[in-house]
């Protein structure tokens, strides 16, 4: 995360500096559920920029639309309307072709429940992705990969001989081992212990903080939440507040306002 220096010199009249465009752009997205008295506005026009670089945490309470953003800014469901930009790319115009192109090639996913092919080992899970594309792997990133996640000594295990947590940094160097240009974890430590939640949390930091990844993570943990570099908090399918170098207490207090000011549980996703 980046700062302004108080001694920065301020730039001549008219020249305009170089900026680092967002890893991803989203505007006026809207999806909805059902139809007539049964309609739900999953999301409400939610518009944000994910900054290259950054780790963001998405929370809300129970149908604040937090898991319906994420499976729509992935790939992984259509929105009604608006935009989603993955660097240059905006997916909703994108075809079927391309669109499954950006999945393979630009965007990471961790899933809460691993995901992981029981028969393979940890490797062959790890590079199904470029298999899959018919891509070799670039050998040193992946050692880079592997030792960021701590399985140098795992690689040739199935997902039944590994913990919950082994199989977790399995899911999470599988989808980083594309270089992708965002990786998206829905709820990455929800099925794991705190010890084993807290190594993944700490290897989804390293990665921003080593090799300039852009992690986007829904979580309902306030704990989870302050390992990132911002929060986003929606309800009723809307931003309503952002906080910055977050702690566990600062989240802890936005999320029970939100919670009295709705009157919903903001522990269970939505």
């Amino acid at each position: 995360m980046t700062g302004t220096s108080a001694h920065a010199p301020t730039p001549a009249r008219g020249v305009v500096l170089p900026t680092t465009p967002p890893a991803a752009r989203i505007r006026d997205l809207r999806k909805s559920y059902g139809k007539g008295a049964a309609r739900v506005d999953a999301l409400a026009g939610v518009s944000l920029d994910i900054e290259e670089g950054e780790f963001t945490a998405v929370m809300g309470p129970s149908g604040s639309g937090k898991s319906t953003l994420m499976h729509c800014c992935a790939a992984l469901d259509h929105a009604d309307s608006g935009e989603v930009w993955i660097g240059n790319s905006e997916i909703m115009r994108l075809g079927d072709d391309a669109l499954t192109r950006m999945r393979r090639d630009e965007i990471g996913f961790v899933f809460q429940s691993f995901n992981l092919v029981p028969t393979l080992t940890a490797e062959e899970n790890i590079l199904l992705p470029l298999s899959i594309a018919g891509r070799k792997p670039d050998r040193r990133w992946f050692g880079k990969v592997i030792r960021t996640v701590g399985l140098e000594d795992r690689l040739g295990h199935k997902p039944n001989q590994l913990s919950g947590g082994q199989q977790q940094r399995v899911a999470v160097a599988r989808a980083l081992v594309s270089r992708p240009t965002i990786v998206f974890a829905d709820e990455p430590t929800g099925n794991l212990d705190s010890r084993s939640g807290a190594e993944v949390l700490g290897l989804l930091r390293r990665s921003v903080d080593d090799h300039g990844q852009t992690v986007v993570m829904v979580t309902h943990d306030a704990a989870a939440a302050a390992w990132t570099d911002r929060v986003v908090f929606l309800a009723d399918g809307r931003v309503v507040e952002e906080i910055r170098r977050p702690t566990r207490e600062r989240v802890l207090q936005v999320m029970t306002a939100m919670t009295d000011l709705v009157g919903s549980d903001p522990a269970t996703d939505g």
